[in-house]
């Protein structure tokens, strides 16, 4: 085994003595910080300076601080595993709290390999860019190079480097595309202009060929980002793709903005993450599957409402929960719909009529018939006179010509309804109908005590 010995006195040595001060009582390198090992002349190592062991902790101090400032994560520090909240807050359901414990283990597993990409979905607020810092820190305490950027502060990061004096772009440009560790925060809040679309794209597919390490978060839709970033983002055999089923945290549950007519703050428990998948009951496998088909449809309309969906099936099948969970996540976006129960909607609108009302009738049509999304739970079981079926076909016949987001339940049989409104439920060019199988919940019932026989004389 070789030995460390003292340097002599060179100017070379001098020079990196200045830059390298080691304990001036240490007995190998007397205060110099750096040693040559003493080996044979044809030793590969021969005439190799190393640090001195005495130095060695204050080198990987520098080194980590380094690897901090180019990762761009001193407004993040705060953000690591230990600080993330993997219950989330009060309120949340069972599903949503496994949400964000699977996206916390994925994450964390992430970190300690640092193998493949991690892309991280779902609304704001959810933990996103909490769990993605937290990568980001990890692997800087484990002095991985990394850089931590939003995508809009990615692009401007490359524009300034056009005009700047200490570095030009080629050499920022390369920086990011290889960097160790890249995570970019926030894919689509970007201004999408041809450069900005360019650079991203060139920035993915040098990472995508050459597998190095990527986290990803997004709040928007993939069939929203551009399609050469979205192909490589579908890979499965590079990325692990995690959706954050979760409210805004930052948000309260309840949304003190619902539009006037809407009753949906009292359905504020019923979220995604408090469905009731009745695991404990006896369904046949096909209601159960078409229990699982139901709660993904409803999911999947929630993240981006289009066309119209219609769940059908009996009293107290899950209907209306799904309904409302539709609308708690949309609340949960900052966008509240319109949630109202077919014959309360209709009162409203009678309601206007009183000399009292202090809102008019044209009013209220206008607000329901035009809203955002409108959920419209319990058709059919509204009084059908003549006006009310006129009142609701025309609401039902706008938002057919216009297409607009509508979410509708109803226990009643298709053949009980108006046919101009069932006309228009059953074009599967716009609507999705599903008929839920599964029967009515019925709670678990409490064990009975039975009574102890009374003693007799």
């Amino acid at each position: 085994m070789s030995k460390e010995s003292s340097p002599t006195s060179s100017n070379t040595e001098a020079a990196a003595s200045k830059s390298l001060p080691g304990d001036p009582n240490c007995p190998i390198c007397r205060g110099v910080g750096f040693v040559r090992r003493d080996v044979p002349i044809d030793h590969p190592d021969f005439g190799k300076v190393e640090i001195c062991s005495c130095r060695a902790q204050e080198v990987a101090r520098m080194a980590y601080q380094r690897v901090y400032r180019l990762s761009n994560l001193t407004a993040f520090s705060g953000m690591t595993f230990e600080t993330f909240k993997v219950q989330g807050r009060v309120g949340l359901g069972d599903e949503q709290v496994r949400s964000l414990k699977y996206a916390f283990d994925q994450a964390q597993t992430f970190a300690r390999t640092l193998s493949g990409w991690l892309l991280l979905t779902g609304a704001y607020g959810v933990g996103k860019t909490h769990l993605a810092a937290a990568i980001a820190n990890f692997a800087v305490s484990m002095g991985v190079p990394t850089l931590f950027l939003t995508v809009p502060d990615l692009l401007d990061w490359l524009r300034y480097a056009y005009g700047a004096l200490d570095e030009d772009f080629e050499t920022r440009f390369e920086e990011i595309r290889n960097i160790a560790l890249l995570v970019m925060d926030d894919l689509g809040t970007q201004n999408a202009t041809p450069w900005a679309q360019e650079k991203l794209y060139q920035i993915f597919n040098h990472r995508y060929v050459n597998r190095l390490p990527t986290v990803v978060t997004t709040n928007q839709p993939l069939e929203e980002i551009e399609g050469r970033i979205q192909s490589r983002l579908r890979d499965p055999e590079l990325v692990t793709m995690v959706k954050i089923n979760a409210q805004d945290y930052r948000q309260p549950l309840v949304d003190t903005t619902q539009p006037r007519l809407s009753a949906l703050p009292l359905y504020s428990r019923m979220t995604f993450g408090s469905f009731n998948m009745r695991e404990r009951e006896k369904l046949s496998p096909e209601e159960r599957a078409n229990l699982e088909k139901a709660f993904q449809l409803a999911q999947t309309f929630a993240e981006n409402p289009r066309g119209w969906l219609v769940f059908s099936g009996t009293y107290g099948c899950g209907k209306t929960h799904l309904a409302a969970a539709i609308g708690n996540y949309q609340a949960s976006r900052g966008q509240p719909p319109i949630f109202v129960v077919v014959p309360d909607l209709l009162d409203h609108l009678r309601s206007t009529f009183s000399p009292n009302s202090t809102v008019s009738y044209d009013e209220v049509f206008e607000e329901v018939r035009s809203a955002r999304l409108l959920i419209l739970d319990d058709l059919g079981t509204q009084n059908a006179s003549p006006w009310a079926r006129e009142k609701l076909y025309q609401i039902f016949n706008h938002r057919y010509t216009a297409e607009l987001p509508t979410v509708i339940t109803t226990a009643s049989r298709l053949d009980e309804l108006d046919p101009r409104i069932r006309s228009r439920m059953l074009d599967t060019r716009l609507c999705t109908f599903f008929g839920i199988l599964a029967p009515a919940y019925v709670a678990p019932a409490q064990a009975k005590k039975t009574p102890r026989a009374r003693k007799t004389d």
